[in-house]
């Protein structure tokens, strides 16, 4: 068959198109922007108009313009010129230029038409200067501007209105101003004007139409004398909505947004005493065509049928019809045209192209566009052959579609291995090409091809299917309890066909575990063929269903459990105080959850702000049951203000505590608590000083607080009573010159506030104040000890009116130095005291007194004394050591003092025994010495100057080694093989001495 060298092209692109994708790609144009309305200004020669066009398609297309119908020949006219798609227009003319436009793009695939667009030139509009400028008229009931006509119009004329009247015309887009030449009014003196009835001058057409969604404005004005007052109706009745304004005294009607529902007649009445007029006039509604069914890209194998449909709305009811590539198609033959529909029969190659519906009315006219694409190919299998291997599991059914792209569509056969396929009780070939083997067993594993053919050519794909045995779940989970906190495994086993890949998958109350994003919690367990779920930490949102996916090559199981999570109950909530006393609170509250288990009791819990944190409280009943919801809180101190919060408990244990409730005080009382720990005394000559321990302020029991103390002198009947208002004051002082010293008081102390007084303390002897001792020590004597040390001594005093606790020790460097003043207190009848801690080398001066509760009395006389110079501070050197048997012999170089040091007047060496860790010290004039060790034990040994001034620096630590007897050494080294392991234990023991 010989075709058309277009048609040759169609069928190698349609051809590799259907063999090459599976989905076929349309490159027909496609519009991205059509040509819109333009408004321009009536006088711009040096402006240009610029009508957007353009389109995508493969390859680009190009474009074509029209105005009026007619082909605008680019190539000769030099005012208009393509930039891309759209069309520019220079040196603007309004009579060449007005009209409508339409834009056609197209490519190798085919043609399409644009919307159109009109062209216009600038709306007017009209004022009246009144003799100069800017003196306009000003509309109102007697004038009126017509923006149809750009008439003046005054109803009655009066002398004010005499004058020149100049027109000015408005251009909306450029903002300039034509003005006419003035015309004057003047009045006549020939008559006067009587009254007559309105006379109708301006006024709307009998018939209007208005496109929806437009403004409506009418106008009507009328002459007469009186002035005539102007009213609109609509002559159904039907009242105007809130969207109709009238402007101009009445004068101008306008209907915004018009809908079908405005559309009707409307009467304009001018009315004044003499009479009344009116005029008619029908609103028609009218709306350009809107889509409301299009048709879509098609492709089509030859020899098929198209059939399109296309759905428009407008008012009135548009008309359709078909283009082709731009064309005006035509019905006859295999191409037929009803309204909207499009139908093509027996589908050819030249029947490719671009087609567009096009819906009309008198109003405007809109275009759909599509692409139909006929298709003529051999068979492919390209792009959905048949899996290599499929899997099936034996009793199962299963589908193997032949699915080639073909234009036409192919005939196609079944073979298994070598021999076509017949059609059985358990193997049903389809018509499409499919064929389905049920309850599938081993015999029907095989390799099997799908040969396809039309008349362009033969295909075919082979597959093999492999027949595998049912897979079994051997471990399944099952419903649980579990306490939260706890961890388990939820089992999933199966045991299933070699040959089959298993994945595991676990979803949790319909949703899928992420088990990367919940790894805190989840965690899959086992092998290839275990997909157990471990759970740890369990929490209560744990709780619910857990379903386990097995999914195979061919099939997909699945099994579950249901987790109920135990854990202790929510909080309790709304906890509130129903009724309180000075010492009793009754609560109420509302449970909580329960959380798998039931409430078993509430602790009821208090807290002030003179508690550490929350305390238990006690109630009555003493044990709350978890039925109840209300309990009395018992044992609370008055005037406290208290807040209490509720615990619920079940066999898991406590749970939250429930929010706090509001604060609340209980009632004042008469204080139930006394003042603890009544003493005193000690001040100055005829003084009494009780001290007590405050009551607290939770125990002050109300407003008004304060202290009642009472005493009397021991043996009398008679208590002297004081009151004191502080709160937090604990001391009180009597002050009288009749009081003797140091004599005995019974004191007792009591509390009171606003309700009354409050118990007393138990009595307690108090004394009074005593005089300080009146006699300095004598015999005091002072003697250095060491560098840092002064032994002081006296003779005790004798017998003297005042009481003597003890004595104490001034000391100090010299009396220019105030601040290095030291004291030592000693209690007793001792006559002795060790001051230490001093400077080396230094005079100091001592002086000592008697004291008591009353202070220290009249110092001794001063005394100095000098402290030794201090030991020298280098340790021991050259120190050798031999060892015979159990004798250690040691040596080491004598220590020379300095002039500023203590000499040195021998050497003490200190030996630790490891075994018993006990310390012994062996003092030596001498630089040598002998010491029995046992053979048995570990010892470590210092050695250390002595001097008048103390002890000076000790040497390195020396390690004697039980593996060490019959050896020699110096210094801290030593020849045992386990040398370099106790050096570290020298260092640490070092640490200790």
């Amino acid at each position: 068959m010989m075709l058309p060298w277009r048609q040759i092209i169609l069928l190698s692109i349609t051809g590799c198109l259907a063999a090459c994708t599976k989905d076929v790609i349309f490159q027909g144009p496609r519009w991205r922007t059509e040509p819109s309305d333009l408004i321009l200004p009536i006088n711009s020669p040096d402006q240009q108009a610029t009508i957007k066009c353009e389109a995508e398609g493969i390859p680009p297309p190009q474009y074509r313009w029209s105005l009026n119908g007619t082909l605008i020949d680019l190539g000769n006219d030099y005012r208009r010129h393509m930039s891309g798609g759209s069309l520019i227009i220079t040196n603007l003319d309004k009579d060449q230029d007005t009209g409508v436009y339409q834009c056609m793009a197209f490519n190798m695939w085919g043609s399409i038409l644009s919307s159109r667009a009109s062209l216009q030139f600038a709306y007017l509009t009209f004022a009246w200067i009144f003799n100069e400028y800017p003196y306009f008229v000003q509309q109102d009931s007697r004038r009126f501007i017509s923006q149809e006509t750009g008439s003046l119009y005054i109803a009655k004329v009066e002398p004010s209105d005499v004058g020149n009247y100049t027109c000015v015309v408005n251009n909306t887009v450029t903002k300039e101003k034509v003005l006419s030449s003035p015309t004057p009014l003047v009045l006549r003196n020939d008559g006067v004007m009587g009254e007559y009835e309105p006379k109708i001058e301006v006024h709307f057409p009998d018939s209007v139409p208005a496109a929806k969604e437009s403004m409506v404005k009418l106008e009507c004005f009328a002459l007469g004398n009186p002035v005539p007052e102007i009213s609109w109706r609509r002559t159904s009745g039907v009242p105007f909505p809130s969207k109709v304004k009238m402007k101009n005294s009445n004068a101008v009607l306008e209907i915004s947004n018009f809908q079908q529902e405005d559309a009707g007649t409307y009467e304009c009445m001018a009315e004044n005493r003499r009479g009344k007029n009116a005029v008619r006039g029908r609103i028609s509604f009218h709306a350009k065509p809107r889509w409301l069914q299009t048709m879509t890209d098609t492709a089509l194998s030859i020899e098929e049928n198209l059939f399109w449909e296309c759905k428009a709305y407008g008012k009135p009811k548009p008309s359709f019809s078909w283009l082709k590539n731009g064309e005006q198609l035509v019905a006859e033959g295999r191409v037929q045209i009803e309204n909207g529909a499009l139908s093509i029969a027996v589908l050819n190659l030249s029947d490719s192209g671009m087609y567009q519906c096009a819906a009309e009315n008198k109003h405007g006219i809109i275009y759909s566009s599509a692409q139909l694409m006929v298709l003529a190919s051999p068979p492919s299998f390209s792009k959905s052959p048949l899996r290599t291997f499929l899997k099936a599991r034996s009793g199962s059914n299963v589908t193997l579609e032949c699915k080639p792209q073909a234009s036409p569509p192919a005939i196609s056969l079944w073979k298994k291995g070598n021999e076509i396929l017949q059609r059985t009780e358990r193997i049903n070939l389809l018509p499409n090409g499919t064929l389905k083997i049920t309850n599938v067993t081993r015999q029907d594993a095989a390799s099997y091809t799908c040969i396809a053919k039309n008349q362009f050519g033969t295909a075919s794909t082979t597959g093999r299917l492999l027949v595998t045995e049912p897979t079994r779940i051997t471990m399944r989970p099952t419903n649980m309890e579990i306490i939260v906190g706890e961890s388990i495994v939820l089992p999933c086993q199966i045991a299933c066909d070699p040959a089959l890949d298993v994945s595991f998958s676990w979803a949790f109350n319909g949703q899928l575990i992420d088990f990367q994003h919940d790894s805190d919690h989840f965690e899959r367990v086992g092998g290839s063929i275990s997909g157990d779920l471990m759970i740890r930490n369990i929490q209560l949102s744990h709780g619910g269903k857990y379903v386990c996916v097995i999914d195979t090559d061919v099939e997909s199981l699945s099994t579950s459990a249901i987790l109920v999570v135990k854990g202790p109950p929510g909080p309790p909530d709304k906890v509130a105080v129903e009724e309180i006393t000075d010492s009793t609170a009754q609560l109420s509250w509302t449970p909580g959850r329960d959380n798998g288990s039931p409430i078993t009791g509430y602790i009821i819990q208090a807290r002030t702000a003179f508690t550490v944190g929350w305390q238990a409280a006690d109630t009555v009943p003493e044990v709350v049951n978890g039925n109840m919801l209300t309990a009395t809180v018992v044992g609370l101190n008055a005037w406290v203000e208290y807040e209490f919060r509720v615990v619920a408990r079940n066999i898991v244990g406590l749970g939250e505590p429930s929010p706090p409730s509001a604060k609340t005080r209980t009632e004042d009382a008469i204080p139930d608590t006394a003042p603890t720990d009544v003493g005193g005394g000690g001040g100055t000559r005829s003084e009494l000083v009780i001290t007590w321990e405050p009551v607290p302020e939770e125990l002050q029991n109300g407003e008004g607080f304060g202290y009642i103390i009472a005493f009397r002198p021991v043996g009398t009947v008679t208590w002297t009573r004081a009151v004191i208002s502080t709160p937090g004051v604990a001391r009180y002082v009597f002050r009288n010159d009749t009081i003797p010293p140091f004599s005995p008081f019974d004191v007792k102390v009591g509390a009171y506030n606003n309700r009354g007084e409050g118990p007393f303390s138990s009595i307690a002897m108090v004394y009074s104040a005593e005089e300080v001792p009146s006699v300095a020590p004598k015999k005091v004597k002072a003697r250095s000890v060491s560098a840092a040390q002064i032994e002081v001594n006296w003779e005790a005093l004798p017998a003297i009116p005042e009481r003597v606790l003890g004595y104490e020790v001034v000391y100090w460097e010299d009396d220019t130095k105030p601040d290095t003043v030291g004291k030592v207190r000693i209690s007793g009848n001792y006559t002795l005291v060790n001051i230490t801690g001093l400077n080396a080398n230094t005079v100091y001066y001592l002086s000592v007194a008697a004291f008591n509760t009353a202070g220290p009395g009249p110092q001794s006389a001063p005394i100095n004394a000098t402290t030794k110079k201090p030991p020298p501070d280098r340790a021991p050197l050259n120190i050798q050591w031999t060892m015979i048997g159990s004798i250690l012999t040691l040596h080491w170089d004598p220590v020379l003092a300095t002039e500023t040091e203590s000499k040195v007047t021998g050497y003490l060496v200190l030996l630790k025994r490891n075994r018993y860790n006990d310390i012994s010290t062996i003092w030596t004039n001498k630089t040598t010495v002998e010491l029995n060790l046992s053979a048995s034990d570990n010892y470590l040994i210092h050695i250390k100057a002595m001097s008048e001034g103390g002890e000076g620096v000790g040497s390195e630590p020396i390690h004697i080694h039980k593996l060490s007897m019959g050896a020699r050494g110096s210094g801290a080294s030593c020849l045992s093989p386990l040398y370099n392991f106790t050096v570290l234990i020298s260092v640490l023991l070092c640490s200790v001495w």
